[in-house]
């Protein structure tokens, strides 16, 4: 197995899915071995892709509220890795971001998880992080939310955090009353150590 700064060397340059990629290729991630938090999210979006920094938008906003982070311990690669199911923005659709590139998980994310030894807590974002992360849940993201208790304390599905969930989140206010105080204080009790 290749270390793990070879490894992102590998996946930074990667060029799988160029032809496929409106704005063309620029894997972003965090990662280092020591991490104990998997942020496993879609893909990147426009921002994201422009900054080069992931979760550098509304979206991440939303995300450190609801984990009762700062920026700091949030950017800290030996507290969180962030690596979505696509690790370059797919582009635009007609409804919204493109659908992650599958190509980038079939070839990538198994060899990068393998370098995450001291992981504590997955937080599943999103389908297609429910897809890989939680096989089993075949009802959708709202199923596998509800039925957070299932995965407790190592695994916590959640919906995506993106402005564009406004709706899902006035349809479920449970989730922000019950899980997300659950879920501050698990990431509080795994950042402590």
């Amino acid at each position: 197995m290749p270390s793990a700064a070879a490894l992102l060397a590998q996946v930074r340059s990667c060029e799988l899915c160029a032809a496929e990629l409106q704005m063309g290729p620029r894997p972003v991630l965090q990662l280092h071995p020591a991490a104990r938090i998997l942020v496993a999210a879609q893909a990147p979006g426009r921002k994201v892709h422009e900054t080069g920094i992931p979760f550098n938008d509304a979206s991440g906003e939303r995300l450190r509220s609801w984990l009762g982070v700062t920026r700091e311990q949030f950017y800290d690669p030996r507290l969180f890795a962030i690596v979505p199911m696509g690790l370059c923005y797919p582009g635009k659709g007609a409804s919204g971001d493109l659908p992650p590139r599958p190509e980038c998980a079939a070839h990538w994310r198994a060899p990068l998880l393998r370098l995450l030894r001291r992981l504590q807590l997955t937080l599943v974002i999103g389908q297609y992080a429910g897809a890989y992360h939680l096989p089993d849940e075949r009802d959708g993201v709202t199923a596998a939310v509800r039925n957070w208790r299932r995965y407790w304390p190592a695994v916590v599905p959640l919906p995506h955090p993106s402005p564009t969930n406004n709706r899902w989140l006035a349809r479920n206010r449970w989730f922000e009353q019950e899980l997300v105080p659950h879920l501050r204080e698990r990431v509080a009790q795994v950042i402590r150590g």
